[in-house]
């Protein structure tokens, strides 16, 4: 067991943008210590691949995390909107979180996420053809004109987002969504603020007009009472930062992985159809979800011969489960070849990413194209200059930039 005063997450910048290593020491130790978070207050990490599945699985590990704490709620940070748009799918365990699931799940359909393909196809190519005509030598950031924006245009054409409130709404999560310590500066208020009055608006509009999307079976959820006003906010509001922030880490990460691996990328750029393996390899071996979200003891739960206490933080370290050697042979080797085995990228369990058909299929077609198109694709600049900024490092590992040249088309 590691000592309580492990410090985990709040890295130094060499630590953060290259987790690995540190996850790795700390495994081999044992698969559970008991850390420090950043904050100060004191929780559990588990590393190991079969303790992580465990821990994502076992009920007596609670989501709900203020009813887990209502004797010392001051632990929960409620952060940005706050506690009003807390009460979705991620943050209850069952029964409600059956019922928000499986109302939720409507839109995940796999005949609904199959026909966005299509309008996925055509915003890759349209930002990509905005990228292009910077010129083959001009150095475009690939985060900010092409893994942020696709993934947030297609989750707010399945919510329904009117194309006018767009570029509103994504400057505003752009805003809160940037990391800061401390208490939030004012624009991070003012976009939260923003936020929370739009989706509002949103609500109302589409109780007046229901149409094909999934704000409207959510609004006509919460008219059948089974939704309450709390719950259709949280649900929106998770949805869409689920639904793009977790994704563009995936796409840069991945981008950075192949590009650093030429062998790699050479033989998926030989033979597209490898895309699907690709994917799968990419997000278990760049992590741009490194932890799952908090979750919380009810009663003492066993790890082999480690014991976590009852009302104790749990923090599943995916990024570690996912290169444990006893799970994967040779972890730490991009094999976009390697056989098919389950990683735990999108968890496990009753909450296992609900989402991830939908981020697959945009991961697939975002690197496909991208390599398609592009076969001189370049970083601009030194690889040790990118930074992996965006996010907290503990539940997003996303970079804050990624600067490269396109080269000339295909």
């Amino acid at each position: 067991m590691a000592d309580k005063a492990t410090i985990w997450g709040g890295w130094e910048p060499a630590v953060r943008d290259d987790p690995f290593p540190h996850f790795a020491a700390m495994g081999s130790r044992c698969p559970v210590h008991r850390v420090r978070l950043a904050d100060g207050h004191d929780a559990w990490v588990v590393l190991g691949h079969d303790a992580a599945r465990q821990a994502l699985n076992d009920p007596r590990i609670s989501k709900d995390m203020v009813a887990a704490l209502q004797d010392d709620p001051d632990v929960v940070a409620e952060g940005l909107p706050g506690p009003a748009f807390s009460r979705h799918m991620l943050n209850v365990d069952p029964p409600d979180h059956t019922r928000l699931r499986r109302l939720v799940a409507r839109a995940f359909l796999p005949t609904r996420v199959a026909a966005l393909e299509p309008r996925i196809q055509q915003v890759a190519d349209d930002l990509l053809d905005d990228l292009e005509a910077e010129g083959p030598d001009v150095v475009v950031d690939l985060v900010e004109g092409f893994a942020h924006p696709l993934p947030f245009r297609v989750i707010c054409e399945l919510l329904g987002v009117p194309e006018v409130d767009r570029a509103q709404l994504h400057d505003w999560f752009r805003t809160l969504l940037r990391p800061w310590t401390g208490d939030p500066p004012p624009d991070a208020v003012a976009a939260s603020q923003g936020i929370v009055g739009y989706l509002g608006d949103l609500v109302a509009a589409k109780r007046r007009s229901p149409a094909d999307d999934l704000v409207s079976v959510l609004v006509l959820a919460s008219d059948d009472d089974r939704l309450s006003d709390q719950e259709l906010l949280s649900s929106l509001f998770q949805l869409i930062v689920a639904g793009h922030d977790t994704t563009t880490a995936h796409i840069g990460n991945a981008v950075v992985a192949l590009l650093d691996h030429p062998d790699q990328l050479a033989a998926l750029r030989a033979d597209l159809d490898q895309m699907p393996a690709a994917v799968e390899e990419l997000l278990r071996y760049s992590a741009p979800v490194p932890h799952a979200t908090f979750r919380m003891t009810t009663e003492p739960v066993a790890f082999g011969d480690t014991e976590i206490p009852e009302g104790q933080q749990v923090l599943v370290c995916l990024g570690a489960a996912n290169r444990d050697p006893a799970a994967h042979p040779d972890p730490d080797v991009l094999d976009i070849g390697r056989p098919a085995q389950p990683h735990l990228a999108f968890g496990h369990g009753i909450h296992f990413c609900l989402g991830a058909p939908l981020a697959r299929l945009e991961g697939r077609v975002a690197l496909s194209t991208l390599l398609r198109r592009f076969p001189d694709l370049r970083l601009a600049g030194a690889r040790g200059d990118l930074r992996w900024a965006r996010g907290d490092g503990l539940v997003l590992r996303g970079l804050d930039a990624l600067p490269v040249t396109l080269g000339s088309p295909s």
